[in-house]
């Protein structure tokens, strides 16, 4: 069955070319959650709402651009739609030297989904550090236990994802605060 006889039988409510559909992008789906979300049956309950939203939307499908991207964006919006739900918001002690410069306006604006979108953009490695410490709350300590490093590594990566996330703040979202 090619990808787009599988997409008709979706649009149709076909349980077979769901179930394929499912099978094929549920890996790649629980492995980005998992490199936010660490706990696999959170992970999977996500990736499982991101694609009952997929299956809901499929007729918007419309073949411009890549299927998986496609899903991804929707998982994405799940993934932090459970992390406003469960932690409301990021904690941004960590961006304290960037509140100095700035001031406020433009942290009050960022919200997880915003935060998640800038950590794909960073090494995974130094993502990882800090979703874990930022977002979930873990101490270097148990950080560096889980990914077995060092706690200065683990420090290390965090200062890494501050400064990387940093620079995509101000390149992407400081011209919102002056906007009226």
């Amino acid at each position: 069955m090619d990808i787009k006889t599988i997409i008709e039988g979706c649009k149709n409510n076909d349980r077979k070319s769901q179930e394929r559909l499912y099978k094929e992008y549920f890996p790649s789906m629980i492995y980005m959650c998992m490199r936010y979300i660490h706990d696999k049956d959170r992970a999977a309950e996500i990736v499982n709402d991101g694609f009952l939203k997929v299956f809901k939307k499929i007729g918007q499908f419309e073949f411009r651009g890549s299927l998986e991207g496609w899903i991804r964006r929707i998982v994405f919006h799940s993934m932090s739609d459970n992390i406003k739900k469960n932690a409301n918001y990021l904690k941004f002690m960590v961006f304290e030297e960037y509140d100095k410069r700035t001031g406020n306006e433009v942290m009050n604006k960022l919200y997880e989904e915003d935060i998640l979108k800038l950590i794909d953009h960073i090494p995974p490695a130094s993502g990882d550090v800090f979703v874990l410490f930022a977002v979930q709350g873990y101490s270097h300590k148990e950080i560096a236990e889980m990914r077995g490093i060092s706690v200065g590594t683990s420090k290390w990566h965090l200062s890494e994802a501050r400064k990387k996330l940093q620079s995509l703040i101000i390149n992407n979202y400081s011209n919102q605060s002056h906007a009226g």
